[in-house]
């Protein structure tokens, strides 16, 4: 009999890879979303969805730049997917998480930082998959800047195809639980700015591209390399001009 696989966020960016690449490994996927009748925030409809899952994938996200929306969320998300897990007797809990998390203090992170928290102070079995930036940030930053100019912060990252982190989480869900496992990054360093530009000259429409220099405690977490993988890190294949020529 396959595993069954439920998929928190099964409908965003790399939650929907993640399904597919589940399907893909042969396991059967569970959705959970909003639209699959689940909400994360209060736990309604979660008893259901995990009823005969082997393991839980945590894909799930919120679009905020609030330290204390970020934390709220991942709070009330994960300790909802917890207990529900450990109650349907999940074996194996796995977050993606984001490389430098844990020193970086951007607003977002602070959310990350707390599910991990959660996760290894949780009652299932887990695993924790930092990712660097998915090659996809870069248009998802033009897409959400005000027409006519595309907001560039200036940050050094390493970033990695979402399919590919999507095949990593399956692969982690179907093993066993690793605790904090090694960064998941990117083929090559790659300044984010200059990402955005040739989203721009590649995709179009014309936007003017605004550099945003990161100032600040962040700024100099940022300089120090806080958002590289750090040593022993898994590196994908893709980079972000083979990604962006595929797309």
């Amino acid at each position: 009999m396959s595993k069954v696989i439920a998929v928190a966020g099964g409908t965003g960016l790399v939650g929907a890879m993640t399904v597919e690449e589940v399907r893909l490994a042969g396991a059967s996927p569970v959705v959970v979303s909003r639209s699959h009748g689940v909400d994360l925030t209060t736990g309604d409809g979660l008893a259901a969805a995990l009823d005969g899952v082997d393991a839980v994938i945590d894909a799930s996200n919120v679009t905020t730049m609030s330290g204390p929306a970020s934390i709220a969320f991942f709070e009330a998300a994960t300790s909802h997917l917890l207990a529900a897990g450990a109650a349907a007797g999940v074996r194996h809990h796995v977050a993606l998480s984001i490389v430098g998390c844990d020193v970086v203090d951007l607003p977002y992170y602070l959310g990350k930082r707390r599910q991990e928290e959660l996760v290894a102070a949780g009652p299932v079995p887990w695993s924790v998959l930092r990712a660097t930036q998915f090659h996809e940030f870069a248009g998802q930053l033009v897409e959400r800047s005000p027409r006519p100019f595309a907001m560039a912060p200036r940050m050094r990252t390493q970033p990695i195809a979402a399919r590919e982190v999507a095949a990593a989480l399956v692969a982690t869900a179907l093993g066993d639980p690793a605790g904090l496992l090694p960064d998941l990054g990117g083929p090559r360093p790659e300044p984010m700015d200059q990402m955005v530009r040739r989203v721009v000259r590649t995709r179009g429409p014309r936007r003017l591209v605004v550099p945003i220099p990161m100032a600040g405690r962040v700024g100099r977490q940022v300089k120090a390399g806080g958002l590289l993988p750090g040593r022993g890190a898994t590196m994908g294949v893709e980079t972000f001009d083979e990604w962006l020529a595929r797309v």
